[in-house]
């Protein structure tokens, strides 16, 4: 499908399918579920705690660390963000158990975080109400800074590196990070609350895109390190760009585009012919992937730009269910 930059209609059945998505009550989740998901390693400690409390929600976090890792040698961090298009989805759900085991193994502080759901009882988001999801992505970002914040507070507990914190994210918390570290690199006044000198790391985005309202895609600094997976059919979060007037929603493509003409480091994985199931799947199937970009562009700081598109005969696409076929069955 072409995206026409003045077509308000399709930005925003684009915009707004993403927000009445209920992620865990597709057919795709279902599909992961009949499937035995890994448990969280033995090897492994977990422990919860409260970050925020925000109207009347009590905002949680669990952190994974190594049983018998050492406090006082610094690891580096991975904040994640789940997926369920800010109206559901857990920090803690099984899908995402294989991901935590991999990193925590390689000796990354896991921290997954709850986040406010802005349009959990939302019932009127349309091309004419567009505040609600504006709203519940800035939540969302403002809740990951608190969130921020309280790690950094906390840091001597878990041996973090400070210096090392990293953002990654499925789907709305995909969108929530690659947001946030926008935000902050561009300077907006919601990042102050982060200490000064602060920047996060790099990015690990399953299936996101950044929304702005402040017109085209730009950086006032250099932005960190981005491995963004992304179905090049994804029906629900834009593989390339939305954009109407001064609004924009830019997907892993765009991003890769403006890292591209500017010499900013990335690497975009496209998956041919999928779609939103890319928010999941790397998880499960790209762990190498994943853990050699870390090394090349975290630990070896390599500036590489890397463009993959990979097409896979034998993986059929799972979620390819349009924006306009959302808003039907919802108005129903």
């Amino acid at each position: 499908m072409k995206i026409f930059s003045g077509d308000t209609r399709v930005f925003w059945k684009y915009a707004f399918g993403l927000s009445l998505l209920v992620f865990f009550n597709t057919g795709f989740s279902q599909n992961l579920r009949d499937q035995p998901m890994p448990r969280i390693d033995s090897f492994l400690n977990k422990q919860s705690f409260i970050y925020a409390v925000k109207d009347t929600n009590s905002l949680g976090l669990d952190i994974y660390t190594l049983k018998g890792s050492d406090s006082s040698v610094r690891k580096p961090c991975m904040i994640f963000a789940f997926g369920g298009a800010f109206v559901g989805g857990r920090r803690d759900d099984s899908i995402y158990n294989k991901y935590f085991n991999s990193l925590a193994e390689n000796n990354y502080v896991v921290v997954s975080i709850s986040y406010r759901l802005g349009l959990r009882g939302v019932r009127h988001v349309s091309k004419f109400n567009i505040k609600p999801f504006r709203n519940a992505v800035n939540m969302a970002v403002d809740d990951l800074f608190d969130a921020t914040n309280w790690i950094i507070a906390h840091a001597g507990m878990f041996g973090i590196d400070t210096s090392r914190i990293l953002l990654s994210g499925s789907s709305s918390g995909a969108i929530t990070m690659l947001t946030a570290e926008f935000e902050r690199r561009n300077e907006y006044a919601v990042t102050n609350k982060l200490p000064a000198g602060f920047q996060y790391a790099g990015l690990i985005s399953f299936s996101g895109a950044i929304l702005s309202f402040d017109g085209s895609l730009k950086y006032k600094q250099e932005p960190a390190p981005k491995l963004m997976f992304h179905g090049t059919a994804d029906n629900i979060v834009p593989y390339k760009k939305i954009r109407f007037l001064n609004k924009g929603f830019y997907g892993s493509a765009w991003i890769a585009k403006i890292s591209r003409e500017k010499n900013y480091p990335y690497f975009l994985y496209g998956e041919e012919g999928m779609g939103h199931e890319v928010s999941v799947l790397p998880m499960l199937y790209n762990i190498p992937e994943i853990l050699d970009f870390l090394n090349t562009y975290i630990v070896m700081e390599k500036k590489f730009q890397i463009d993959l598109n990979i097409k896979d005969p034998e993986q059929k696409p799972l979620m390819l269910i349009k924006s306009s076929e959302l808003m039907r069955k919802l108005n129903n």
